[in-house]
């Protein structure tokens, strides 16, 4: 496919790199989903060593992990202790002989093992000390591992006035988060119940006595209070796991500021996102006040199943997660507007995994009917269509890149624009890609895929990072008022008949 002059590709390139590690809890017997563990053997081998053993053991493993983490022996401390319920209360270990036993608890996931890929970009909170015309950006990206289990990582860089492109230095020791409890959305405790056919009078029982917002301490006084009443109320006990089963799914994450945000990975927390962390769409949103947050939808993964959550963050050093739920966000590619429109959150999906559309709602939680705004229609879009990331707002509209997968399953880059004040209607796109894989780009994990999950504008330059076949990451820029003028209006009669049916069945549907 001949590649489009529109979007210049730069010598910027991330590949994997395998030697960022970090230091897990390793359990013997569970490594391969194990039910038992052989934790009580490996620890009564270790109490029965003799000491010089240990010693020798422990100063051969110091020396070789030691330059790969920031603290290895406070991991390994910290792991001993995971354990020590195995120990005979009577023993008294040494410092040397404590801190083997952690470290036979340890294990190095490499956190890119396989690939770099899916990256999204924002402007950085902290524009300090920033030449003059340019400005400073925070990209995400997804890394994958052994396992193919996935994370979120960040790198920082600048964007200079005439649109060049420096990454910063990475720190050397990625550092996983500590998790702690979340806050919970009464709305969405109530979406997921009703999924579950569950949403009836003793949830609302539980729920109505709670604020719009609460804790993890406010939920579990009120279900002690519905469990009590068992005898009046007999699927007490299935409600109140219920409501800790979505409770699990909602949990805060937070960095020690001295932890640089290139050091700062985002790793799986709950089960429901225990296979991965996948294509975290960031978008800084500004509220009617004025005031500003970052959002990220992103797709948590068990192994089997998939599930829509968001992040909230002020400075990517304290997060939040929660889970999205909703008839439009039952499949990935949930993408936030960058504000309200007509007094509602916005945002992009592909819900039925084939089409383009845009939902609306009173909350970032809850995402009902979506309305269907493209549809596939050019020779390299037939298999399926999907954003980008976040729109970006110019005076012509909406500007959404898009993904349009064609003949030999080939991922392409688009772009659409939608109306400012009803983006439910398409106005304009380009009927060739932006982008597809060069020659150069289709070989990797997965050949033949350019993908981002967001890009971001300095002025008149448009800036897209994009995944290169599941396997690392270029940069490519794109001037957006020749973007505009490239596209054209979409009043095709065929499209227009389509997406006015698809709405249509739509209603049906929520009916």
């Amino acid at each position: 496919m001949k590649e489009n002059p529109l979007a210049s590709r730069t010598d910027v390139h991330i590949v994997p790199d395998s030697s960022r590690v970090v230091a897990l809890l390793f359990v013997a017997g569970q490594e391969l989903g194990g039910a038992e563990s052989r934790a009580s053997s490996v620890v009564k081998r270790i109490v029965t060593l003799p000491e010089a053993d240990v010693r020798r053991r422990l100063k051969d493993v110091i020396h070789r992990f030691a330059r790969r983490h920031r603290d290895i022996v406070a991991i390994f401390s910290q792991h001993a202790e995971r354990v020590s319920n195995r120990l005979d209360p009577k023993e008294d270990l040494s410092e040397e002989r404590w801190l083997l036993l952690g470290a036979s608890f340890t294990h190095e996931y490499s956190l890119e093992a396989a690939a770099v890929c899916n990256p999204s970009i924002v402007v950085h909170p902290d524009q300090s000390d920033v030449p003059e015309g340019a400005v400073r950006f925070v990209m995400s990206y997804r890394g994958v591992g052994e396992g193919h289990r996935s994370s979120i990582g960040f790198r920082t860089g600048l964007v200079g006035a005439d649109g060049e492109i420096t990454l910063d230095a990475r720190q050397p020791y990625p550092i996983i988060g500590s998790a702690r409890d979340g806050l919970f959305h009464r709305d969405v405790f109530h979406a997921r119940l009703k999924a579950m056919g569950q949403d009836g009078e003793s949830a609302a029982y539980v729920l109505d006595e709670l604020p719009v917002v609460f804790s993890i301490e406010e939920l579990e006084a009120r279900l002690e209070i519905l469990i009590s009443e068992f005898d009046t109320r007999q699927d007490a006990h299935t409600i109140a796991r219920q409501h800790r089963s979505i409770a699990a799914c909602s949990y805060g994450v937070h960095f020690d500021e001295d932890v640089d945000i290139s050091e700062r990975v985002l790793w799986p927390v709950m089960s429901a996102e225990a296979h991965g962390m996948e294509d975290a769409r960031f978008v800084l949103f500004t509220e009617t006040d004025g005031t500003t947050t970052y959002l990220a939808t992103y797709t948590a993964f068990d192994g089997v199943h998939i599930s829509q959550q968001l992040l909230r963050t002020d400075d990517f050093i304290s997060f939040d997660a929660s889970p999205v739920v909703g008839a439009a966000a039952p499949s990935k590619g949930l993408a936030i507007f960058p504000r309200r429109i007509n007094g509602k959150y916005a945002a992009l999906t592909r819900y039925d995994s084939e089409t383009n559309a845009v939902c609306f709602s009173d909350t970032l939680g809850h995402w009902g009917r979506a309305e269907t705004f493209q549809l596939p229609e050019w020779d390299w879009e037939v298999i399926q269509l999907g954003n980008c990331g976040s729109p970006i707002e110019t005076e012509a509209g909406w500007l959404v890149l898009t993904h349009a997968v064609g003949p030999m399953r080939t991922y392409s880059i688009g772009a659409v624009l939608l109306d400012l004040d009803d983006p439910a209607k398409m106005i304009a796109a380009l009927k060739e890609p932006l982008l597809t894989a060069s020659a150069e780009e289709q070989d990797g994990y997965v050949p033949n895929v350019v993908y981002t999950c967001g890009a971001m504008a300095h002025g008149d330059i448009l800036v897209i990072p994009y995944g290169v076949a599941d396997h690392r990451i270029n940069f490519a820029t794109a001037s957006i008022s020749a973007l505009l003028k490239a596209m054209k209006t979409t009043e095709h009669p065929t499209i227009v008949a389509k997406v006015r049916h698809r709405r249509i069945e739509d209603l049906a549907l929520e009916h």
